[in-house]
């Protein structure tokens, strides 16, 4: 069988052993025996990524080869504008909403010859931490069916997981990419804000989403992120200056890397014990490996996340004003211009995106704005000062990416108090504006994933791929999801 990954699936697309048809047919082939059981996917376009195959091996064949990604199968997170694809970012008001043009990300993955194998679910507008929250019904965990898949990117973790796509892009505004790539058993990224477009992505919280990979290796990572990164003139956020290749420190290893540990990192208590000693097998094998532990600190994250969840719905209140039956998505009819808005957004948005708008909103209003979303600001800036003043002594820090590895369907529904803090490792790095990866480096007692989280200074990925590169390597963890060939994949402990 082709090595599922891109780089082995490349090298075996070049020397003649498998074309792009074939590596098509195994995905679509994999989708056929689990896709009703995970519904990773809102949209699989079965025909197109067939003819964009043949059309891909025929290039090939003549001696086009655009780059690692050619004829290579890609999912993206069904929150990116796809030409002629159906793109709902998990939401009633926008379904069949047929964009008339493809995201930044979306081009630059066409010119680099990737194939498009569909559109994958997520929460609702991104707004979740277990894929729960779609209109079009929750993602299950190819590990455990009984369980999430994590979220808001769960659809494109779940899909690479599943091996029903090479690699995916998710986005990620407080741990959505890297909170799934942990509870999926799979490599997550977000990259340093501004070096990936946002230019059609839907947007949450636009100060803090990004773009990123979902991959089987940290390899495969800097392959898929360089091909979608880079300035782009139609986002006055992207990065203008040139970015060194993600995978430029690859094979360095971890001598005389300096690694940081914060114990206080996040501020939170209850992190699950197969959790807390998988992390610290890995530190020590860090150190065993050359690299020197530095203890820093960083007292601020611990009020990361309660000032994350007044800057997202903040922001998310003004982004979603947008969405009011008029212009496109959702219309519903009332007796005036106002109720017709009013019904339609109590209509179209599911009860998550309605409580964060309101928050929002409340957030922002007139007597309450410094009071909220001023304060919030400052522990921002507090934070970035902390992560300054810590890197000043390490080259990153290293954390669990999950306080939990993935919990069960419906356990955290009715408390999202118990859901917010899912992310209470991976919002620092957005709100910094930092780059960070999940790598996945074993399982706890019931067979579940957990990921190692490597954090890096801003435009510092290639060190940062380094170290998880040396960290991948350490785990020794095996991507494969447990399978049985005859009944596809088992619900329960494995």
């Amino acid at each position: 069988m082709t090595p599922f990954s891109i780089a082995g699936a490349g090298r075996t697309l070049r020397d003649g052993s498998t074309t792009s048809v074939e590596l098509v047919e195994q995905v679509l082939e994999r989708s056929s025996m689990v896709e009703a059981q995970v519904h990773a996917y809102l949209t699989l376009d079965s025909e197109g990524i067939v003819r964009a195959a043949r059309e891909a091996d025929q290039a090939l064949a003549t001696g086009n080869d655009r780059g690692p990604l050619h004829g290579i199968p890609i999912a993206l997170k069904d929150n990116m504008t796809t030409r002629g694809m159906e793109t709902t970012a998990g939401s009633r008001i926008l379904a069949g909403y047929i964009p008339p043009y493809d995201a930044t990300v979306v081009s630059r993955l066409r010119a680099a010859g990737a194939l498009i194998t569909g559109k994958t679910n997520l929460d609702e507008f991104a707004m979740g931490s277990s894929t729960e929250n779609s209109a079009f019904g929750p993602t299950r965990n190819p590990w455990n069916t009984d369980r999430v898949p994590g979220g808001s990117s769960g659809g494109s973790a779940a899909a690479v997981a599943a091996r029903m796509a090479f690699g995916a892009l998710g986005s990620d505004t407080g741990g959505s990419i890297r909170q799934p790539a942990s509870l999926c058993g799979v490599v997550g990224c977000k990259p340093t804000y501004g070096a990936v477009s946002r230019y059609g992505l839907i947007a949450f919280a636009s100060s803090l989403d990004q773009i990123g990979p979902l991959t089987h290796t940290v390899e495969d990572a800097t392959l898929l992120l360089d091909a979608v990164s880079g300035h782009d003139p139609l986002d006055a956020t992207s990065y203008p200056g040139a970015l060194v290749p993600s995978g430029e420190r690859l094979g360095r290893g971890l001598e005389g890397v300096r690694v940081g540990v914060a114990a206080d990192i996040g501020g939170v208590e209850g992190v699950e014990p197969d959790v807390e000693s998988s992390f610290a097998r890995i530190v020590a094998g860090m150190e065993g490996a050359g690299a020197k532990l530095v203890d820093v600190s960083l007292p601020s994250t611990a009020e990361g996340l309660s000032a994350y969840y007044l800057i997202a719905p903040a922001e998310c209140s003004a982004n979603l004003a947008r969405f009011d039956g008029v212009r496109y998505g959702l219309r519903v009819e009332g007796t005036t211009t106002e109720d017709m808005m009013s019904r339609t957004r109590a209509e179209g948005f599911g009860p998550e995106v309605t409580r964060r708008v309101l928050l929002g909103t409340f957030a922002l209003s007139a007597g309450y704005h410094e009071a909220f979303y001023g304060q919030a600001q400052r522990v921002r800036t507090l934070i970035l000062r902390e992560f300054a003043r810590a890197y000043e002594q390490c080259d990153v820090v290293v954390s669990p990416t999950s306080p939990t590895t993935a919990f069960a369907l419906g356990d955290r529904t009715d408390d999202p108090l118990s859901m917010y803090v899912s992310d209470v490792f991976t919002i620092p790095s957005n709100l910094a504006g930092h780059p960070s990866i999940s790598v996945p480096v074993g399982t706890d007692r019931n067979h579940l994933p957990i990921g190692f989280q490597v954090m890096a200074p801003a435009l510092e990925e290639a060190v940062m791929f380094q170290v998880a590169e040396a960290v991948e390597a350490l785990a020794g963890f095996d991507t494969t999801v447990p399978f049985d060939p005859e009944f596809g994949l088992r619900g329960g402990v494995r």
